[in-house]
């Protein structure tokens, strides 16, 4: 047998196992198919849209009236001048334009020196008619004594001449009784003119009648100022309420206590008719109102006839439905707001009207209780997850 022979038979005799073999991995492959057919055909599982952390606000019901615009100022209710109120030169000017004083500080000093004498003089004078008064009394109690003991002997003795000096010493005690009521007038006069004196010698210090802030010097040292004459002119900045001159017809909704809003530095504030003052301006047609209105962190920034607007009501109060202003986006020319409902955020589509402070009149598509979206809003698609934000306010 050749090697020809040999490599035929070889061939012939590895072909089945090949065949074998082949058909062994041909059914693993298969046994493993529908597994991985299975793990092709299943879904991977799909992440939910991220929670948007939000701020939110409720639509609220409120009382609202249509307004006009009136233009006011701020008016001081404590504000003058400080006036001397003796006569005499100026020896020291204690303050300067600007100074903030506070109750009883010294404006000015005006030279002392002549009420000073005035007053030791008027002093004197009551010492001098307290020392008449005592002789006058001492005198008074000698005389007494005397009428005792001719009383006395009067009731033992009936002799004509001791009645005869009885009768003129009692003529004499009535001469001085009307002297020492004459001395104790005459000392309550020259007390009287004493505190006079001191008090004229008090008011050479000029002092602030009220806290403020001097807003004009009206003299300096060395001049002589009269009784009455202006020495500083003082605001009281701390006591600011709103003046504003309002239309007549426009009065009607004006009582003492009726609420408008102020709007002052950029800031709405709240205020109440103190007062409606009853006289007409016949050139304008209009009278003075006063409101007071509580300035809080505003104070100490303001000043006196600053202008301010004063929102006039022109209609009586009705109920209204509002929304905060941040709620409110356009979209496609239309208003819409995204309302917290379930966790998500649900678009609507709303009719607005006036502005009332920062928050809109909804005329549709809310109502009171609603909570809408006011921080994030424009981020937001329709029914996505929210989460809600701390409020450190009120929105």
């Amino acid at each position: 047998m050749n090697l020809c022979q040999l490599s035929i038979i070889h061939r012939r005799s590895t072909i089945p196992v090949l065949a074998s073999v082949l058909a062994g991995v041909l059914a693993f492959t298969l046994s493993l198919a529908p597994e991985a057919g299975l793990a092709q055909s299943k879904p991977a599982k799909k992440k939910g849209p991220r929670a948007a952390l939000v701020g939110i606000d409720k639509v609220r019901a409120d009382k609202v009236s249509q307004t006009i615009p009136v233009l006011g100022r701020l008016v001081a209710r404590r504000a003058g001048v400080v006036a001397a109120r003796v006569a005499g030169p100026v020896a020291k000017m204690r303050v300067d334009v600007g100074d903030r004083l506070r109750k009883g500080d010294v404006v000015a000093v005006l030279v002392r020196e002549r009420l000073h004498w005035m007053r030791e003089r008027r002093a004197a004078e009551v010492a001098s008619h307290k020392a008449r008064l005592a002789a006058r009394g001492a005198e008074m109690k000698m005389k007494n004594q005397e009428m005792q003991r001719l009383e006395k002997l009067r009731r033992t003795k009936s002799a004509a001449h001791l009645a005869s000096r009885f009768d003129t010493m009692s003529q004499e005690v009535a001469m001085l009784n009307a002297s020492v009521a004459e001395a104790a007038a005459r000392l309550k006069q020259a007390e009287a003119e004493a505190r006079l004196a001191q008090i004229d010698l008090d008011y050479t210090t000029i002092r602030a009648p009220f806290p403020g802030v001097v807003t004009q010097r009206h003299t300096d040292v060395g001049a002589f100022v009269n009784v009455g004459q202006a020495v500083v002119s003082l605001i009281d900045d701390s006591a600011l309420e709103v003046e504003a001159d309002v239309p007549v017809k426009r009065i009607g909704g004006l009582k003492p206590g009726t609420e408008v809003a102020v709007r002052i530095n950029g800031a709405n504030l709240a205020a109440r008719v103190r007062a409606v003052v009853p006289e007409e301006n016949p050139q304008t047609r209009t009278r003075a109102v006063r409101f007071t209105v509580d300035l809080g962190p505003l104070r100490g920034s303001l000043a006196g006839n600053q202008s301010v607007t004063v929102a006039v009501p022109i209609s009586a109060a009705q109920d209204v439905v509002s929304v905060h202003k941040d709620a409110v986006l356009k979209r496609r020319g239309n208003n819409m707001v995204f309302v917290v409902v379930e966790g998500a955020a649900k678009p609507r589509t709303i009719t607005i009207g006036d502005a009332v402070g920062g928050r809109f009149v909804v005329r549709k598509g809310l109502k009171a209780g609603d909570v809408v979206v006011v921080r994030g809003n424009e981020r937001l698609f329709p029914g996505q997850p929210v989460r809600i934000r701390a409020r450190k306010g009120k929105g």
